[in-house]
């Protein structure tokens, strides 16, 4: 199977000879092409019956990397599955009209900020007025930044819970079945914050302008841009994600962690061109295959190398980060719930273990006769060469 990781090792260095990347970005390349090499070390196991020897080379844990993201994702939906309450919950996307994608590109680190900013803030308003909810609800904001054809298309999942606590902390106070807030009225709040936000940061000469945008430094043009966005209606889905609370954690596996392409869709890469199977939304979401130039399939990988450090999943209201244990256990007792807490050493296990629960194979145990496989780290084929 062709991985991204072969298709960087064969054109990555003519590519980065004939463009400019930043760091981040040459940081990625060089992360992807060392995963699971000897570059990065590793350790052995041997078996104490037949001596048979297993090399396990280091991983890059680059969140950008497609090969490091099952056990990190599956370690993430354990830690969700304790906090699960017995409610619906809804599954709504936040995107921003595709006019502002080259500003986007620009100014990644300030607009991705201004996205998650402007949804939470509709979310958590609406919510707590007293023509919807009246409640304060909590929920998980994921910010993916491509389409199925790896251009960019930077939206934000949110999973939301169907109902909150009462302004007053007092009793639950659930949405109404199937139904959680009007669409167009999260749409035009959203559109709303986010442009107001968007021009304070205009104003504050917060933003830059490269390239083909660079006309928009012109306050003249700038405001002509912001007019064309007023215009526009801007798309919020909305949906009922789960009857049942449980499914809520394998949903949220498919947006948690992901990268924008992984290495099962790659098809083939030959004579310099790289083709891969995509969705087609516009097409009843038929199955389909595009191929693209090599060089610009890397380039459309690269445009999704997210700002150093910025966080990609944030967590707000009743599953905010500092006092989300506490609400869960509130909210449970408001609901009557009770929790069977045998999984709460879930955080020490090994990355062994959780590779079992994910895969099924015990890699305590030789493959090829059944024994104990011991460490082996003493070998030095194992060691990174000097750099």
């Amino acid at each position: 199977m062709t991985e991204i990781s072969d298709i960087f090792n064969e054109y990555s260095q003519e590519y980065i000879k004939k463009y400019n990347l930043s760091q981040e970005q040459l940081k990625v390349i060089s992360a992807i092409t060392s995963c699971r090499t000897s570059k990065l070390g590793g350790h052995a196991d041997i078996c104490d019956s037949c001596g048979h020897l297993r090399i396990s080379y280091n991983s890059c844990r680059n969140r950008h990397c497609p090969k490091c993201q099952g056990l990190i994702t599956e370690k993430w939906i354990k830690d969700r599955k304790k906090e699960l309450l017995p409610i619906q919950y809804y599954h709504i996307v936040f995107t921003i009209p595709n006019i502002l994608n080259d500003l986007v590109l620009n100014n990644k680190d300030e607009i991705y900020s201004l996205l998650f900013k402007a949804s939470s803030e509709t979310l958590k308003e609406l919510a707590a007025d007293p023509k919807y909810l009246n409640a304060n609800i909590g929920f998980i904001s994921i910010l993916h930044t491509w389409g199925q054809n790896l251009m960019d298309h930077p939206h934000v999942h949110c999973i939301v819970t169907g109902g909150g606590l009462s302004l007053k902390n007092k009793k639950w106070i659930s949405s109404k079945k199937n139904f959680f807030l009007p669409v167009k009225v999260i749409s035009s709040l959203f559109r709303g914050k986010f442009m107001d936000y968007l021009k304070q940061k205009y104003h504050n000469n917060k933003l830059f302008f490269f390239g083909k945008i660079k006309h928009l430094q012109n306050k003249n043009n700038f405001q002509k841009l912001i007019d064309d966005l007023y215009s526009k209606n801007w798309v919020v889905f909305s949906k009922p994600s789960f009857a049942n609370p449980e499914f809520v954690i394998e949903y949220l596996g498919r947006y948690t962690n992901k990268v924008a392409i992984s290495n099962h869709r790659i098809s083939k890469v030959k004579d310099g061109k790289v083709t891969f199977k995509y969705k087609d939304y516009s097409d009843d979401s038929k199955n389909k295959y595009m191929t693209l130039d090599v060089f610009e399939f890397i380039r459309r990988f690269l445009l999704h190398v997210l700002p150093k450090r910025f966080v990609r999943i944030r967590y707000y209201g009743l599953l905010c980060n500092r006092y989300r244990k506490q609400n869960i256990v509130f909210c449970r007792y408001l609901l009557k719930v009770i929790v069977n807490n045998t999984d709460n050493n879930s955080n020490d296990k090994s990355w062994q273990k959780l590779f079992f629960e994910l895969t099924g194979k015990d890699l305590s145990i030789c493959p090829k006769c059944g024994g104990n496989m011991n460490p082996a780290d003493s070998l030095d084929i194992i060691r990174p060469s000097p750099a």
